[in-house]
């Protein structure tokens, strides 16, 4: 089966399809415990560097599931290593940039990173992957969006205010078109590298986006992520940009060019649709719906599919990613519920 024959290909090109394709977010992950098993061996930097590893940590949900798409396993901050900033994972606390950027010195320090050479493991594990997985299912590759890398990079890890962040952006936005010039340039170059090595379709993602105003977003983010999805689309596969907050800003994301526009359930689907009418759409269960039981989760799975009205181009998935306490047995009730008629 070619490429362009895969459900989630088609799907995502709006072409009219037989059913609706499935896959979610953080698929391989905590709530399973052959994961778990896997991570009590290796720490979660481990298994990225391990092609091996990460190839057996991604197909885990796909031997479970029948879902239509994996997933690299992989973080969205690992280009911060051949960049020098120090990352790390702290128990409880999430990542930690050791050399946070600041100054116009720490932009202009950054190193030229090749893809090829300096993620070549993550390039490797992608070329596993497709040779293992079955010709139906797509391959998904993905990178952190300019905005969401910067305020990792700016904050020296999680926030909640982006302080630093905005600080940065509105005292010095010479200082902050640099360096999201710079992480566009490696994101969208590295999601083209993941397409050469097999991903079928590649996800940006801008999980801290829904921060900015609409305004600010036009100013000082959409020629970025724009940029970044260009030469990610010159590939040839179809790209996907998601974030979450982000029901003020999706009218201007569809202007940044992806093929699919992923949202979250803080607005109804069709509502959503209606402002990108001309793009394929994922989405939007609430995750926290997994663990409500099958009643809640078929009546809802029913509710998003109404909104989609068979029109070509959805793909079901989550509003963000899996929990990790989420019961397996949940999981397969919602995939369920996406391939089975309504009861």
């Amino acid at each position: 089966m070619s490429l362009s024959d895969r459900l989630l290909v088609r799907t995502c090109r709006r072409e009219a399809t037989d059913r609706t394709p499935i896959w979610f977010m953080r698929q391989a992950g905590r709530y399973l415990p052959e994961y778990r098993a896997v991570r009590a061996k290796a720490s979660l930097l481990e298994i990225c560097h391990d092609p091996s590893l990460a190839t057996e940590v991604t197909l885990q949900p796909v031997r479970r599931f029948a879902i239509d798409a994996a997933i690299i396993f992989a973080d969205i901050l690992l280009p911060f290593e051949p960049l020098g900033l120090g990352l790390s994972f702290q128990a409880g606390e999430g990542p930690v940039i050791a050399k946070p950027i600041r100054t116009e010195e720490d932009v202009a320090d950054l190193p030229d990173i090749n893809a090829e050479a300096d993620l070549g493991h993550i390039l490797e594990a992608l070329r596993l992957v497709r040779a293992e997985l079955s010709d139906d299912i797509a391959l998904i590759g993905f990178a952190g969006a300019p905005f969401t890398l910067a305020s990792y990079a700016i904050e020296g890890g999680s926030s909640r205010n982006f302080v630093k962040t905005k600080q940065l952006m509105y005292r010095y936005p010479e200082v902050w078109n640099e360096l999201l010039g710079r992480l566009a340039a490696i994101i969208g170059t590295y999601l083209a590298a993941q397409v050469r090595a097999g991903a079928d379709v590649v996800q940006l993602f801008d999980s801290w986006v829904g921060a900015l105003s609409p305004a600010d977003y036009r100013r000082f983010v959409l020629p970025h992520s724009t940029r970044a999805l260009e030469l990610a689309g010159g590939a040839g596969a179809p790209t996907i940009h998601f974030g979450t907050g982000t029901t003020t800003l999706l009218e201007d994301m569809a202007g940044a060019g992806s093929d699919v526009i992923g949202v979250d359930w803080r607005i109804p689907l069709d509502e959503a649709w209606r402002i990108f009418p001309d793009r394929a759409i994922q989405g939007n269960l609430d995750p926290t719906l997994l663990f409500a039981g099958e009643r809640a989760i078929r009546t809802q799975v029913a509710e998003i599919l109404r909104q989609a009205g068979g029109r070509p181009g959805h793909i079901f998935n989550l509003g963000h990613g899996i929990l990790p306490e989420t019961p397996i047995a949940n999981v397969q009730a919602m995939v369920d519920a996406v391939h089975e008629p309504p009861r």
